[in-house]
């Protein structure tokens, strides 16, 4: 099986406020609007990340996003006003920080270790 493309969903119940918490923590506005209640941004070449209002679905997502220097990203992130939920290190492997958005959703941010 050969992978291409990455598209990775985001569900939640309001979508309005979602919409202004995802637009801070990307730091940018969604590069789509795909339909009503519906924003995607692209995050690499390959890689989209989109929210879209399902009440049903909404709060039981879980992402990772690996980065080149975690505490940059956490320090522009707590400048915009968002806390991680907890940060966790499993040395020699990575250390990351999560993230919970308003709707329950649980996005984390990682970096992996570099040495011993």
């Amino acid at each position: 099986m050969a992978i291409y493309h990455l598209f990775a969903g985001i569900a939640v119940a309001d979508y309005n406020s979602s919409l202004a918490w995802y637009t801070r923590f990307f730091g940018r506005s969604p590069d789509v609007i795909v339909k009503e209640n519906e924003a995607m941004w692209q995050i690499t070449d390959n890689g989209n990340i989109y929210v879209v209002g399902d009440a049903t679905r909404a709060g039981k997502s879980l992402l990772t996003l690996m980065v080149d220097d975690l505490e940059i990203h956490i320090n522009d992130l707590k400048e915009k006003g968002i806390e991680p939920t907890a940060i966790e290190t499993v040395p020699g492997l990575y250390r990351k920080a999560v993230y919970t958005d308003p709707e329950g959703n649980m996005i984390s941010l990682g970096q992996l270790s570099t040495g011993t």
